[in-house]
């Protein structure tokens, strides 16, 4: 029986790349046999980037010391305690390394099998660490080669119909609706997030593209003139009938669960791939487009690459492929190509200079410029755009519906997708509106459009915050229990105490915003402030996402009154919150005086 594809079993979450990947740096040209999967998967533990469930509270508590990890021979207690647990592990010890590993291997990261030998980090993770390529990045070069089948994965065969790049095929795909939408609409209709769970998961072989995009418009059509009621009988009409053709059967149960599987593969495809910055989410996050500002990328790509999976002679040469980051040679690097996008970015350029009445900035002679330097000079003009497009969002900050608009999603915020991604936005977009900052630099990677596609790495602050007289980070969690506490206070703690030494000539705070403070957090915090951490005090101010609402709620009233908020006025606060901390005698003491600080502070604020 045919299956749709899914990402899940492929990929690992951004978030866990990373710190997956230095505890295997640390086992580099250590053979990857049984012994060092064991070893791999104890040091995941110790690092704490894995906990099984069924700890009695003796082991709970190693993930919950003030250490940076627990010990190896702690490691080894709760690998052992896996193993009693799981049938599976008596039988195989080295599983579950091996399964922890998989994902860095598929996507060409790693090489950690024990036929290889010894473990070794690719040019493509040096890259990354090195800081020459980002997290986007990793995943467009990997998506542009994952192919169905491939000789690392028994689960999709050619007899069985599969033969596809689905990332390359998805493009294609909602390329073709938007041509022919044109010729019917004289405009596009890009796919709507229901069209794409049902139609992109299920298309398993490129011959069937057309096809897809025919069947798209014929379900469009059928349903164009008709109310929202009729509307639903007819797609959920189609997606029944379209599941039993897939499946070749009309098994109720095996149609049910292929529908709901589709949802979920859809969404989870939707997340992974437009980190590649390909894809934009249009139609207020209901609808997925070819993203236009790589419009010279993706046409290069479309006419180069028509999905079609590539014949390998076997499993070495396969992953040797997706390792090599010189394969393949993208289509568009070159120095007409890089000329032509050169071209494209300096319109949208001068449009955003245009908008903003900022001083055009004079541009490189890049007809004068090698290949090399054309592809830096790109990538210099997409940061500069997103400074333009940061100031963009300071400047439609200040108004008073917009900051309305921040504290209604702030508030909703367990109800929306997304939430931590959309949690670190909501903040920065807030402090852009609370008062005359120099800058607001949030540090989460963004697409073409400077919509966040996840969090801000580990090893930076989530937020930096630039004024006159001091500067802040900010950081947020949407994470509620003692979680909070072990996954956050040293990570926030040090981040803060970088940011210090990198900027010695300002004062340094630190906003931590949550849903709630965890009692833990808070009392680890509360001593960095009142006695130190390595030696030195530092400003932390831990705010609930409640709290940061009410300092919207303030700012409003205060541009209602045609007034301004400075920042001096928010250092006032930062520092009467730092005092109490100092003055009280326990940390909850001072978490509960956070709101009565605010509405002291709110009613001595003089103009």
């Amino acid at each position: 029986m045919k299956t749709p594809w899914s990402l899940s079993t492929t990929v690992r979450n951004p978030e866990r790349i990373l710190p997956f990947l230095r505890v295997l740096k640390e086992m580099e040209w250590e053979n990857f046999d049984e012994s060092g999967q064991i070893k791999f998967q104890t040091l995941l533990i110790q690092n704490r980037l894995y906990k099984p469930i069924g700890l009695d509270e003796q082991k709970s508590n190693y993930y919950e010391t003030a250490k940076d990890k627990m010990s190896f021979i702690e490691a080894e207690e709760i690998f052992k305690h896996m193993k009693t647990r799981s049938k599976t592990l008596q039988k195989s010890l080295w599983l579950r390394g091996r399964t922890s590993v998989a994902p860095l291997t598929k996507m060409g990261l790693a090489i950690a099998r024990k036929s290889y030998g010894a473990v070794h980090i690719t040019d493509l993770w040096n890259a990354f660490l090195d800081g020459n390529l980002d997290i986007g990045d990793i995943y467009f070069r990997f998506f542009i080669k994952w192919q169905l089948p491939n000789p690392d994965s028994s689960d999709y065969k050619f007899e069985n119909g599969y033969n596809i790049k689905p990332f390359i095929g998805v493009l294609h795909l909602i390329n073709s609706v938007n041509i022919k939408s044109i010729k019917i609409w004289e405009k596009t209709k890009w796919i709507s997030k229901q069209e794409f769970s049902l139609f992109c998961p299920s298309l398993i072989n490129f011959k069937n593209i057309e096809e897809y995009a025919d069947e798209i418009i014929k379900l469009r059509l059928e349903i164009k003139g008709k109310d929202r009621q009729e509307q639903k009988a007819i797609f959920d009409a189609y997606r029944l009938s379209f599941a039993q053709d897939f499946l070749n059967t009309s098994d109720t149960e095996s149609i049910g669960k292929l529908l709901n599987n589709l949802k979920d593969y859809g969404d989870n495809a939707i997340r992974y791939f437009r980190l590649t910055r390909f894809l934009y989410i249009r139609g207020g996050g209901f609808y997925i487009d070819l993203e236009p500002r790589r419009e010279i990328e993706i046409e290069n790509l479309l006419n180069f690459d028509n999905a079609e999976s590539i014949k390998f002679n076997n499993k070495e040469d396969y992953l040797g492929y997706i390792a090599d980051i010189s394969e393949p040679k993208l289509p568009w690097e070159s120095e007409k190509e890089y000329i032509r996008i050169i071209i494209k970015l300096i319109e949208d350029i001068q449009n955003y200079e245009k908008e903003l009445k900022v001083l055009h900035k004079e541009n490189l002679d890049y007809q004068q410029l090698n290949k090399e330097e054309l592809k830096k000079y790109i990538l210099q003009l997409r940061q500069y755009r997103r400074d333009l497009q940061d100031q963009e969002n300071h400047n439609k900050s200040q108004g008073i519906e917009q900051i309305y608009e921040y504290i209604e999603q702030l508030g909703n915020i367990f109800n929306l997708d997304d939430r931590p991604i959309l949690l670190e936005k909501l903040s920065s977009l807030g402090l852009n509106a609370l008062n005359d900052a120099l800058k607001i630099k949030p540090n989460y990677p963004v697409g073409d459009d400077n919509e966040p596609t996840f969090t801000a790495p580990a090893n930076t602050p989530d937020i930096e915050c630039y004024y006159k007289n001091f500067n802040a980070i900010c950081e947020v969690t949407m994470l509620n229990s003692r979680d909070q506490w072990y996954n956050e206070w040293q990570p926030v703690m040090r981040h803060l105490r970088d940011f210090e030494n990198k900027n010695l000539d300002k004062k340094a705070y630190c906003l931590f915003i949550a849903p709630r403070i965890h009692r833990d957090t808070l009392n680890t915090f509360w001593t960095a402030v009142k006695y130190e951490y390595e030696g030195k005090k530092q400003y932390i101010i831990p705010l609930t996402i409640n709290d940061f609402i009410q300092l919207l709620r303030i700012l409003i009233e205060i541009k209602d009154n045609e007034n301004i908020l400075t920042h001096e006025e928010i250092g006032h606060l930062y520092d009467k919150i730092i005092n109490t901390a100092e003055s009280s005698s326990n940390s909850t003491n001072r978490l509960s005086k956070i709101p009565e600080t605010i509405n002291s502070w709110h009613e001595n604020i003089t103009f």
